[in-house]
């Protein structure tokens, strides 16, 4: 067994130094950002580059990072979906009692990233979060395919579990007791908005002098500076 394992880390090595990870690289050049090109309010130029990133068909073009800080004071990362862009902020859902749930319950306050590469682009938001109101979490609830409304039912996320079955037999469980009936919001399943304190919007460049346009709120207003690379 032992001879096998190292084989194996052998075999690993080699590929890894096949692969040349540290060569790796990306000649970005699609575009520029300018300070006198972008919006006044970092919303509006958010909801212009989404509208671009839409445009280009930029695969799960709504997916973005949400880190958080865990009780023992590590950040902790995971994918989200971005399901309303507001005014004041940018709006997802998920169980109450998962790990994000019960981190943001403890610091309310978090972090973004989208990462668009077909347009060479990413956005940072760093914000506070809070719950969305019950009404317009219902609301969403019940825009969501009814497997997926289920599914919120029958998942303790986070929580340990045996084996893939349970999920399977809750599934089976709630599907039985809601069949031909409009399946009710879990009370432990919702909304949050993250209204952000600064936005930075990143375009790659060559030579590695990437555009970095950074939006800091102040009191009522928007600061807007040009970030080194």
């Amino acid at each position: 067994m032992t001879s096998i394992l190292s084989k194996f880390v052998q075999i690993v090595k080699l590929m890894e130094k096949e692969l040349h990870i540290e060569g790796i690289r990306t000649d970005y050049r699609l575009a520029a950002l300018q300070e006198d090109q972008v919006e006044k309010q970092p919303i509006s130029q958010f909801r212009r580059w989404f509208a671009e990133a839409l445009k280009a068909q930029v695969i799960e073009v709504n997916a973005m990072t949400l880190a958080t800080l865990d009780e023992a004071g590590y950040p902790s990362a995971r994918i989200v979906l971005l399901k309303a862009i507001e005014d004041d902020g940018f709006v997802f859902y998920t169980n109450y009692n998962s790990d994000k749930g019960t981190e943001m319950a403890a610091h309310a306050k978090v972090s973004l990233v989208f990462f668009w590469p077909d347009l060479q682009r990413q956005v940072r938001v760093k914000g506070t979060v809070s719950k969305v109101d019950d009404q317009t979490a219902t609301a969403y609830f019940h825009s969501r395919p009814l497997g997926s409304q289920l599914g919120a039912w029958a998942s303790p996320q986070s929580s340990v579990i045996t084996n893939r079955s349970i999920l399977e037999e809750n599934l089976a469980h709630v599907t039985a007791k809601y069949a031909g009936q409009t399946v009710p919001k879990p009370p432990h399943w919702g909304g949050y908005l993250v209204k952000p304190i600064s936005i930075e919007f990143w375009q790659g460049g060559a030579d590695r002098l990437h555009d970095r346009i950074k939006y800091t709120a102040i009191n009522d207003a928007w600061k807007i500076e040009r970030l080194a690379p």
